[in-house]
């Protein structure tokens, strides 16, 4: 039986027990993305489901700290492009980077990211970018959620393409 990538991400990460979510609420259900994401045969199947949806254009991937670097490095790997890493803030040390890796400066530039809600750290790295002189059109990520991330993404002149949405996660026979 071939059961869907939605299905296969859905049974790797989804957990039951009692967890503190951000906003302070306790949730008896969490998605924990890092699970799909250590799971070589899984990491490498999303890569090839994110990788069918970079634009032509696309010169270099870059992926955001910290679940957008492992999925960054395999599609690097799986298209033959290049990868930056963009950093939650740059280091106060060495080189004082916020995108690490290469130059961007002038190419294109698709972003990577794992989970979509909002997008504010997508927003926040993908400006970073185009302040390094990255030409960033494009976001790419595993799972859209559909809280507002591409939305505000396209406030910024930003499109954004998911493997898989939050209905793609819902496990069979639950509607």
């Amino acid at each position: 039986m071939n059961i869907p990538l939605g299905q296969r991400v859905f049974d790797a990460c989804h957990l039951t027990g009692s967890f503190q979510l951000r906003s302070g609420e306790v949730s008896r259900q969490y998605f924990d993305k890092y699970l799909f994401e250590g799971q070589p045969l899984l990491l490498r199947e999303v890569g090839e489901a994110m990788v069918r949806l970079l634009p032509g254009h696309c010169q270099v991937l870059a992926g955001m700290e910290m679940g957008g670097i492992p999925i960054v490095t395999v599609m690097s790997q799986l298209a033959g492009l290049p990868a930056v890493f963009v950093r939650k803030e740059a280091k106060e040390y060495g080189t004082r980077k916020s995108v690490e890796g290469g130059a961007v400066d002038g190419l294109r530039v698709v972003a990577v990211e794992d989970v979509v809600t909002t997008a504010g750290a997508l927003v926040k790295g993908c400006l970073e970018l185009r302040r390094a002189g990255g030409l960033v059109d494009d976001a790419v990520c595993a799972v859209d959620r559909e809280q507002g991330g591409r939305e505000n993404l396209a406030a910024v002149g930003i499109s954004l393409r998911s493997a898989l949405t939050r209905a793609d996660l819902v496990p069979v026979g639950s509607g």
